[in-house]
């Protein structure tokens, strides 16, 4: 369960989290809708990793030109086949990233305490610990294996061996369900029906 403290006076910090493909991103937009402020660790990753970005520098000390493309920008491609080919350099990854990561969700964060909630996407929740210290609840979104790769092969054009590469690095759904303390199940729902689950789940945060 998530740990954090809370003031009164001070935005309800949500979670959310989910294995790739279990429909997190959808789940986030509907909370938008309902007034909640979304910040997307993805998106603040990507800025850190494109052309000039901050990380840029320390990527390219520590991995090489390789990983670099030509306009300056990490090149996601090459460095997912580095990471899932050799897995200390994930370590060494999301050593340069995940402080970098922090400080500027914080920082969004505190620009945003007029907020009633503040959701934080956090694909990695579960696999960095101190993400449980920064929330006072945590959101996870699950749904089957098999969902997860459906999904993921049609919008991306992945093979299934390469889905099923990702979520074998990602917690499992096991791991993430221990620690929610909402739970939204994403298979064979309809987007009524899961507009409907959200509703209920802001009304329960707005009660709190």
């Amino acid at each position: 369960m998530a740990a954090a403290p809370r003031s009164i006076a001070e935005p309800l910090r949500v979670g959310l989290t989910g294995g790739i493909g279990s429909g997190k991103s959808t789940v986030a937009a509907l909370l938008a809708s309902h007034g909640a402020r979304i910040i997307d660790t993805d998106a603040i990753s990507r800025r850190l990793t494109a052309t000039n970005g901050r990380a840029i520098p320390a990527l390219r000390k520590a991995f090489g030109d390789s990983v670099i493309d030509s306009q300056g920008a990490l090149d996601r491609h090459r460095m997912r086949q580095l990471v899932f080919d050799d897995p200390p350099a994930r370590h060494r990854l999301e050593g340069i990233l995940h402080p970098m990561i922090l400080t500027d969700t914080e920082r969004e964060a505190g620009l945003q305490q007029d907020a009633a909630v503040l959701v934080f996407d956090v694909p990695l929740l579960v696999e960095s610990p101190q993400w449980m210290r920064r929330v006072h609840r945590v959101l996870v979104v699950d749904c089957s294996e098999a969902t997860q790769i459906a999904r993921v092969m049609k919008r991306s054009g992945w093979s299934e061996a390469s889905v099923r590469a990702v979520i074998a690095a990602q917690a499992t759904r096991e791991q993430r369900r221990a620690v929610a303390d909402d739970l939204i199940i994403n298979d064979d729902i309809s987007m009524a029906a899961l507009s409907e689950r959200v509703e209920q789940l802001w009304e329960s945060w707005k009660a709190l």
